[in-house]
């Protein structure tokens, strides 16, 4: 009997082998794809969502816009065109989640840093004293990296539109209707101009989930 293993131990292990590499290729090819949801506004909890695009189920793209960013530069959509990028929402004198915010979006910058193919996008939610110079001053302090991730300010109806209608990442304030309640939201934004994700930009577990959906989806792209 042991001359028997004896002699066929060497098929053995080439069997044992072909097993495995056989059931690795199988459970490969069997295991879904990951691929990230395309969000539309009526996927969205409708509080951060203008009224007048809650209905919409399907085609949703964020709305061109002409912005400037912390060095004077004109930031527009085709700055970020066939570009992955996060954007979000802040003002540079928030003591509340906007540090946390920011500090995770340094981190996604970090992360990424030679990345050509994400981008990182924040817009101020109180463009009538965070001007250029104030955003330069935060972006120095901040560290951020001028080619790859731009602080804009601008005309308020724009921002607070793209907030809104575009981005669905801020709520109304019924109570002074010349202001807006921007949220931690960060919204990947994919090289379509859709929305694939939405992330609580002050959770550290939902930034890991983050960079690996950006993974996801650059596969995707």
């Amino acid at each position: 009997m042991l001359q028997f293993f004896s002699r066929y131990k060497f098929f053995a292990i080439v069997l044992l082998i072909l097993s495995v590499i056989i059931i690795t290729v199988i459970y490969t090819i069997l295991k879904p794809v990951k691929i990230l949801p395309v969000y539309q506004p009526n996927d969205v909890n409708a509080e951060l969502v203008d009224t007048t695009i809650q209905y919409v189920k399907k085609y949703h793209t964020i709305a061109d816009f002409k912005l400037t960013n912390q060095n004077g530069k004109t930031i527009t959509q085709q700055d970020y065109a066939n570009k992955i990028y996060v954007a979000d929402f802040f003002f540079t004198t928030c003591q509340t989640i906007c540090p946390v915010m920011t500090n995770h979006m340094a981190e996604i910058q970090e992360e990424l840093y030679n990345d050509e193919e994400v981008l990182l996008l924040s817009h101020t939610v109180m463009p009538e004293t965070d001007t250029v110079a104030q955003l330069k001053k935060y972006a120095l302090e901040k560290g951020v990296n001028d080619a790859k991730w731009n602080l804009v300010t601008g005309d308020k109806k724009q921002i607070y539109d793209l907030a809104r209608k575009s981005y669905l990442a801020a709520k109304d304030n019924p109570y002074q209707k010349s202001d807006l309640i921007h949220t931690e939201n960060f919204v990947l934004v994919d090289t379509k101009k859709r929305i694939r994700g939405f992330y609580d930009g002050t959770d550290p577990l939902a930034i890991e989930t983050l960079l690996e959906d950006i993974q996801t989806l650059k596969k995707e792209e």
